[in-house]
């Protein structure tokens, strides 16, 4: 087994977990594996990884469960489990990983640290239009190609065209904190294993900060890294957020704020 894993999240989107996987191809770091934490798919994205382990390019296993609703905590505790590797790196199948994804989350990994890493939200038509080819080639993540395509120039352009220098100084600068999110995280899996992984009660909403939560309670140091470690977010609709969840899993982070929780019971270790 590689010494690192990512685990892609991902569930009825064959299209963009394609995408995603051609990133993971063009990585410039390619001693790890993927496993694909799939929460339900049908055969069609099965048949997306079938077509992918055949070309041998990218180690990857297949860990599915029942569609029971929207589940990630639950499968993402299951490629937790079915992995041996050292560091985790976790992201979305709706996410295309920059070329240096991998590469960096290794370089940037400290011990007692989890890295909170950054995305750039992509409008519909231009995740429609990205192909094979601007993948391989590396125009999708360049921000004159974006804008000739039609995006609209922002701020947010620095993620993709900060320096070394200028990307540590963005990261020092941001006001905004960091912490786990889901597309783009990575930490120490005897880390996440301490806090015994995702809560499987939660469901859409904070799921991933939750965790971020407990690992900072059990003393673990989120590095902000949002303009060093990007991934392309590729637009689609969210039809499987509903409002009970979110006050759900608001209430479940308040207690683990308000009690200091570093251990869930509803996670890996279910005794």
């Amino acid at each position: 087994m590689s010494s690192v894993s990512v685990i892609i999240s991902t569930y009825n989107q064959p299209e963009w977990l394609t995408k995603a996987l051609w990133g993971f191809e063009g990585q410039t770091e390619t001693k790890f594996d993927i496993i694909l934490a799939d929460d339900g798919s049908t055969e069609e994205t099965q048949a997306v990884i079938q077509k992918f382990q055949q070309k041998n390019t990218l180690k990857i296993k297949h860990v599915w469960q029942k569609d029971d609703g929207f589940q990630k905590t639950r499968i993402l505790n299951k490629a937790i489990q079915a992995t041996t590797a050292e560091y985790l790196i976790f992201t979305d199948g709706d996410c295309i990983p920059r070329f240096d994804l991998v590469e960096k989350h290794l370089t940037m990994r400290k011990e007692n640290c989890f890295l909170s890493g950054g995305y750039f939200k992509l409008p519909k038509h231009i995740s429609e239009q990205i192909s094979e080819k601007d993948i391989r080639s590396r125009k999708c993540f360049d921000a004159a190609w974006l804008v000739d395509q039609g995006l609209k120039k922002s701020f947010k352009l620095n993620k993709l065209t900060a320096t070394h220098k200028k990307a540590r100084f963005l990261n020092w600068i941001t006001p905004t904190k960091a912490t786990w999110d889901g597309n783009n995280a990575s930490g120490w899996r005897k880390d996440i294993v301490a806090v015994n992984g995702f809560d499987e009660r939660m469901q859409y909403g904070g799921e991933d900060r939750e965790l971020g939560e407990r690992l900072m309670n059990y003393g673990i140091h989120p590095v902000q890294a949002r303009y060093s470690l990007v991934t392309m977010h590729l637009d689609h609709p969210q039809g499987y957020v509903k409002e009970e969840m979110l006050i759900k899993n608001k209430q479940i982070r308040k207690e683990t704020k308000t009690q200091n929780s570093t251990w869930t019971p509803y996670g890996l270790d279910k005794k």
